[in-house]
């Protein structure tokens, strides 16, 4: 741990002076690096927890009340999937507090937008109209992918990676798209066809059960040999996918983001803790960080699972009122295809950060 905060120091050090000129917003978003007194003992949890694991983890933990921050892989890329939509959520309620919209304005449903996924805005029929809080709610409460692209749409994409780039050191977090186009860009990698698919293509491939299902159903829709494709297998479209950074970043780097939101640099207060109300009511992340953190650990955050990934991320609080403890978590992990050995692992995180003491017990 030593050698490895050692030079995240002597990084910060160097870069903060250029980066703090060249993105003002960042800047103000820097905090102190201080070393962990938990950061040895969080260590070797992570270490023992990674050795029965066939794959990856990366963590980012840091104390919003000392500046104490801890990284294991977390200055790698990883994609980010659905954790993108915090930056989402920004964005729109940036926009509500300067006056440019309201909640309550309504949005039209078309067919273009769906997406497969979770949440409930799928099954609504096209045309039909509904509020910014509506989709704000279902896109972090429930990761509706439908919702999330309706305010992509709403928003501009340009606006809000502009809002990535003001709150995250440059270069450190790729370009976000919609997340109809994550499914275009993975599946173009057995074809380029792919990105002539609708949402509601992919909606039917996703109910095909199994990696050679879909890979059948692929064929099938695009009238392909399997000898046309560029690469054999549903794996390996989504590992060259990955490998081009598009909705990823580092996770020291998303902490950023979440660390403004939480200190109010990101928005005002009165929109601050709406956002962190709606993001503590999320349902689709019970079995990760939080079930290893304890019910007495209040968790706003927001997950991302996608083909051999699964994260959560956000800000934990023990305590009330003045007492109260902060603790920003982001974990993510990749490898493995089990979506339940997966959650396993966030929530055995969650219990390593906790034992540690980064609560301070």
């Amino acid at each position: 741990m030593g050698r490895r905060l050692a030079r995240a120091l002597m990084l910060a050090a160097m870069a903060v002076p250029s980066l703090a000129a060249a993105q003002p917003g960042w800047a103000e978003n820097v905090e102190a690096w201080v070393d962990p007194p938990w950061g040895e003992r969080l260590e070797a949890r992570l270490a023992l927890l990674e050795a029965g694991f066939d794959g990856e983890l990366g963590v980012h933990v840091r104390d919003l009340q000392t500046g104490a921050r801890y990284g294991w892989r977390d200055e790698e890329f990883w994609y980010l999937a659905s954790l993108v939509k915090v930056l989402v959520a920004i964005e729109l309620m940036d926009r509500v507090e300067v006056g440019d919209t309201a909640l309550e304005e309504r949005l039209t449903l078309a067919r273009s937008d769906y997406v497969d996924g979770a949440g409930s805005t799928n099954w609504a029929t096209p045309g039909s109209t509904l509020t910014l809080r509506q989709l704000l709610e279902s896109m972090l409460v429930f990761s509706d992918n439908t919702a999330s692209d309706m305010l992509m749409r709403h928003l501009g994409l340009e606006r809000i990676n502009e809002r990535a780039r003001s709150l995250t050191p440059a270069g450190e977090m790729g370009p976000i798209t919609t997340l109809v186009d994550v499914r275009r860009h993975a599946y173009s990698n057995l074809h380029p066809e792919a990105f002539g698919l609708s949402g509601m293509d992919f909606i039917e491939l996703r109910k095909r059960s199994g990696a050679s299902e879909r890979l059948a159903w692929f064929l099938r829709r695009l009238d392909l040999i399997p000898q046309e494709l560029l690469t054999p297998s549903i794996d390996e479209a989504f590992r060259r996918y990955y490998a081009t950074e598009l909705n990823s970043g580092r996770l020291d780097a998303f902490a950023d983001v979440l660390a403004a939101l939480a200190l109010g640099r990101a928005l005002g207060p009165g929109v601050t803790a709406e956002l962190l109300a709606v993001m503590s009511r999320t349902t689709s992340g019970e079995r990760r960080l939080g079930a290893g953190l304890g019910r007495d650990i209040r968790l706003a955050h927001k997950t991302g699972t996608q083909h051999r990934l699964a994260c959560d991320a956000g800000i934990a609080t023990q305590g009330q009122g003045d007492n109260a403890r902060r603790v920003v978590i982001v974990a993510c992990v990749r490898g493995e295809l089990d979506l339940v050995r997966n959650e396993q692992m966030l929530a055995a995180v969650g219990r390593a950060v906790r034992e540690a003491g980064a609560f301070g017990n």
